[in-house]
């Protein structure tokens, strides 16, 4: 049975300066170690996370959520941890649902479990009618990957435990929804136990995101395809 001591909570940061100390505070408010990855951030974030006493791995260059996301996983492979969180640092979600994800995963079992934004009725986030069209596609999809009901495929906010960390540690993909949508479908026909929990998300409070509607939804049709297509990357199928 996982406890909080067994899980690293690893936060990717790129110029969250503003919001990762209130993130930190509350994250080790709640037991738990974290992991702060500064993505080649040209403020203080840091500066700050040490301030914080979190544990931090400071990239000379940006590589994006993925490859910070990877160098995070290898960090608590080798150091012995069993599983992780990943959470943002940009405040949206919540340090109160870390246990959740921990006790749903007890419970069940799973090698991932994924905090949906679309299972809390307390939760803020409202993607608009396109996005939210494109979002469906990709659940549906990723529903028949792993056999159960996932909502919230593109969710960041997710438990990953051994053997699946040590998996993706190796191979999760540096590019855009590599390291979300494309990894559930992947688990999921490798043979790992991928579910979800609802959780609330709160609104993000600095900056702003990096991807527009657009963008994102240009981004979906690709990895999409990639995916239905079976040309995405490849973990070892549960034994």
């Amino acid at each position: 049975m996982l406890q909080a001591n067994d899980v690293l909570v690893v936060v990717p940061a790129f110029n969250e300066a503003a919001s990762i100390g209130q993130v930190l505070d509350g994250i080790q408010s709640h037991g738990f170690r974290v992991l702060v990855i500064d993505d080649g951030s040209t403020d203080e974030t840091s500066v700050v996370a040490h301030q914080k006493n979190a544990i931090v791995l400071s990239l000379p260059l940006n590589v994006g959520v993925g490859g910070a996301l990877r160098c995070g996983f290898r960090y608590a492979v080798e150091n012995g941890f069993s599983a992780i969180i990943q959470c943002d640092a940009d405040g949206q979600h919540l340090p109160s649902h870390l246990m959740d994800l921990v006790e749903a995963t007890n419970r069940t079992d799973a090698h991932m479990m994924i905090g949906s934004r679309f299972g809390s009725e307390k939760t803020t986030h409202d993607p608009s009618l396109l996005r939210r069209f494109a979002m469906l596609a990709l659940s549906k999809v990723a529903q028949h990957a792993t056999k159960h009901s996932i909502t919230d495929s593109t969710s960041g906010f997710r438990l990953i435990q051994q053997p699946l960390l040590g998996e993706l540690a190796a191979h999760l993909p540096a590019y855009y929804l590599g390291d979300t949508f494309e990894t559930v479908v992947v688990a999921g026909r490798a043979g790992y136990h991928v579910e979800e929990i609802g959780v609330a998300m709160a609104p993000r409070k600095h900056g702003a995101s990096s991807s527009g509607n657009f963008r994102s939804i240009v981004l979906i049709g690709k990895v999409l395809t990639t995916v239905l297509l079976g040309i995405h990357f490849r973990l070892r199928r549960l034994k």
